[in-house]
């Protein structure tokens, strides 16, 4: 399928879209990165497999660290894509988490303002592939800029991101927690369950045991309402995405999409952790 009235997309490889979907839509994924030892790695899926990072994530000394693309590098990909289109979308990870948008913003600073629509997702992973996902069929339905623009705020405003972490060790190493909460997480072996809330990761519980992640994460996502479509995303932890799967059977919609979390984003939560995308029907009214 090809996007109607050459309306074009462009993201960040945050956005855990599987690569069907990224071709079926042509859209341009600038990549991140992610820095291990002396070494910095391409976020394309091709110089990290994904199986093999979660694998040794736990013997990185230091631990690995993510890095935001270079301008030069945005600006190649968004020209790449800008090219024959009549408007450009370019949708990245929430401001508040990475320095993303500023390289987004900075590379599409020759285009024609008026064809170019930079948008922060305030999102991240499958919170932001939604936005880009239906702001894509929209296009190929309607080939109209306004309606994808509406689409895509609607998206924005009722979709959810919850994860359930393996260990808090990771996400201390990020920054995104104080040093005294996770150490005292950390000390008591308690599972973190996080949320993204105006851009920024926020807590959203904690639990003794993976099990009871794997339940709270079940009550998040029934008490969105009726759902319209559903991710469940994972850093290497099939196991417990069956028995989220199985815990949701009688509400699961049609368009249900699993997918192995991205090493930039991984590097933050660590492997075996959990998450869910869930966009409720509401974002349609």
């Amino acid at each position: 399928m090809m996007t109607s009235s050459k309306i074009r997309f462009v993201t960040d490889s945050t956005c855990d879209i599987p690569p069907s979907l990224i071709a079926q839509y042509e859209i341009g994924v600038v990549p991140c990165y992610v820095n291990i030892g002396d070494k910095s790695y391409v976020d394309n899926g091709v110089e990290l497999v994904r199986e093999d990072f979660y694998r040794d994530m736990p013997t990185f000394e230091p631990k690995a660290t993510t890095a935001a693309p270079p301008p030069a590098v945005a600006e190649r990909i968004i020209r790449e894509t800008f090219e024959g289109a009549d408007h450009l979308f370019v949708i990245c990870v929430s401001s508040k988490l990475s320095a993303v948008y500023n390289s987004m913003r900075l590379a599409i600073s020759g285009l024609p303002e008026d064809r170019v629509t930079l948008i922060d997702s305030g999102m991240t992973t499958m919170g932001m592939g939604w936005q880009v996902l239906i702001g894509a069929e929209t296009a190929a339905e309607t080939g109209d800029v306004g309606a994808v623009k509406d689409a895509i705020a609607r998206v924005q405003a009722h979709g959810k991101l919850f994860a359930g972490l393996n260990t808090l060790e990771y996400l201390r190493a990020s920054g995104r927690v104080s040093w005294a909460a996770a150490s005292i997480g950390t000390l008591l072996q308690i599972k973190p369950i996080v949320t993204v809330v105006d851009g920024e990761v926020v807590s959203a519980g904690r639990v003794r045991t993976f099990n009871r992640v794997i339940d709270q994460l079940a009550e998040l996502v029934r008490e969105q309402g009726p759902l319209d479509r559903l991710a469940v995303l994972h850093t290497m932890n099939e196991q417990g995405v069956q028995a989220l799967l199985d815990r949701l059977d009688d509400i699961l919609p049609a368009d249900v999409l699993i997918s192995t979390v991205t090493p930039v984003v991984g590097t933050h939560v660590g492997p075996g952790a959990l998450a869910v995308a869930p966009l409720s029907k509401s974002w349609r009214n």
